[in-house]
């Protein structure tokens, strides 16, 4: 009668386990489980490659900058390029008398300043 006792609680005991694994299964293979599974791979994959991305930047920005400063030293570019002068009154450079004084300086001048209107009624 013991060696009945036993089997039987042996069998009900691995009939539960049994069931028990076979109901997680199922669960875990329903359409809305395997949806979250998917997405949240989805989604580590995407944190993982972004910051793989990110690093990789990150590190062609540093080389960038490293070959830019070795370039700059082999062609003895590092210093801020020499900027031209200003030019100021361009168009009054362009004429012959210099002198502020003279009457054809004066009208250059003038008539650079003056605005002509193109409206057709003003001459009626």
């Amino acid at each position: 009668m013991f060696r009945r006792t036993f089997w039987f609680t042996t069998g009900v005991a691995a009939g539960v386990w049994a069931t028990t694994k076979v109901n997680r299964k199922l669960k875990q293979l329903t359409p809305e489980s395997l949806a979250a599974t998917a997405a949240n791979k989805a989604l580590e994959t995407g944190h993982r490659l972004k910051d793989r991305a990110v690093g990789f930047a990150l590190d062609v920005r540093d080389g960038m900058a490293q070959r830019e400063a070795e370039l700059g030293e082999a062609l003895g570019i590092d210093r801020a390029p020499e900027l031209p002068a200003p030019r100021h009154l361009a168009a009054i450079e362009n004429n012959h008398s210099t002198d502020r004084t003279t009457p054809k300086y004066i009208e250059t001048v003038i008539s650079s300043q003056t605005k002509y209107s193109y409206n057709r009624n003003e001459d009626h």
